[in-house]
């Protein structure tokens, strides 16, 4: 026999041969030389050395454990002293009592949504990570909850916390911010058989989730099929000349036509707009030939304009002077005085007048 000591705030099993004997509260007690004898600190946590069941048989140590039993869709947090400390999973989990306090909260995970009354920080605890489908829809978006394929609810702007379990789940989400959708460089042939390429733009905004995620799939790339079809439906009805004329109808034309079939997806057309048209490079060097050609016309129609008044008026000038002999004179001296400017020096000889000399000189006499 030996003589052993159970210190305060301790418990003592004693196993003989393997098998569970006796729990051993504080105090002093003889047991044989072949028994095990293990302590526990009652302020730590207790973890069994055999199957639980055989242990609470005795009455002791049934009444300083408590056993937490969880199912096998359940879960509880467990707090040491008012703080959290970890979490337990399905199972028989025993714990001391009377000395330190331990708290349970359990949680029942066949629900989808993770309870209000959890703290906002143990859901960021990484023991909490494994249990849980963490999903943040942004001010600027709307959600869909699908619940084993069916829809569950819309969810707004905010954090969502939701069990990972046996149920499929599935978060659909739609940016409901105003987008635009641009059709570049779309090859189009006009009535005529020209080849151009349009560029046209739409802005739009969702305006039901429902219909652009669920009744409709890749609501995107249908819109982007409505708005091509609109433009060769307007394009392919005119020649080269016209759809280069009325250029600026076609926004309210693919308008008009995308407006049901945006309804239909879900969506608002706010803005439509033609960025460009790119000719082929022949037409497009044929049609600077042309706006050569015309501009050239232009130009010589207005040089015969200018040639045609500068002879009106040269007209209506030698008309004046033929009826005012002294017009003629002042004209005559105007020359005179204009090519006097260029010249050094004139001789003049006889004895005529001044002017009648020079007018000799300058005009020839008939």
């Amino acid at each position: 026999m030996r003589r052993v000591t159970i210190f305060p705030y301790e418990m003592g099993l004693v196993f003989r041969k393997d098998r569970f004997l006796n729990a051993l509260p504080e105090g002093k007690y003889w047991i044989r030389w072949s028994d095990q004898l293990f302590r526990y600190d009652m302020t730590e946590e207790f973890t069994p050395l055999c199957e639980l069941n055989i242990l609470l048989q005795n009455s002791l140590l049934k009444e300083n454990l408590e056993v937490v039993e969880l199912e096998d869709h359940q879960i509880a947090l467990v707090f040491y002293e008012g703080n959290f400390l970890k979490v337990i999973g399905p199972g028989r989990h025993p714990f001391w009592k009377s000395i330190v306090d331990y708290r349970f909260q359990i949680l029942d995970r066949n629900v989808i949504d993770v309870p209000t009354t959890i703290d906002k920080h143990l859901l960021k605890q990484a023991a909490l990570a494994p249990y849980l489908h963490p999903t943040i829809i942004d001010s600027h978006e709307m959600g869909l909850l699908i619940v084993d394929g069916n829809l569950e609810r819309q969810l707004k702007p905010g954090a969502y916390y939701f069990w990972k379990n046996e149920k499929s789940l599935l978060i659909e989400r739609v940016d409901l911010r105003q987008q635009q959708m641009e059709i570049s460089g779309q090859e189009i042939l006009t009535k005529d058989k020209a080849a151009i390429r349009v560029t046209f733009f739409v802005q739009y905004r969702v305006v039901d989730v429902e219909k652009a995620l669920l009744k409709n799939k890749a609501f995107e790339k249908q819109f982007y099929i409505l708005i091509q079809l609109a433009l060769r439906e307007y394009m392919g009805t005119f020649t080269l000349d016209e759809a280069l004329a009325k250029k600026q109808e076609v926004e309210p034309f693919v308008l008009d036509r995308i407006k049901n079939g945006a309804q239909e997806l879900g969506l608002q057309v706010l803005h439509a707009g033609l960025r460009d048209i790119i000719l082929p490079g022949d037409v497009k060097e044929i049609m600077n030939q042309v706006l050569v050609a015309q501009k050239q016309a232009q130009a010589n129609l207005i040089s015969r304009r200018e040639e045609t008044a500068a002879t009106r008026s040269l007209l209506n000038t030698a008309k004046l002077l033929e009826e005012n002999q002294m017009l003629l004179k002042l004209k005559e001296m105007e020359y005179v005085e204009k090519i006097a400017d260029k010249i050094n020096s004139i001789s003049l000889s006889g004895g005529g007048q001044l002017v009648e000399q020079l007018r000799e000189i300058f005009i020839k006499s008939e």
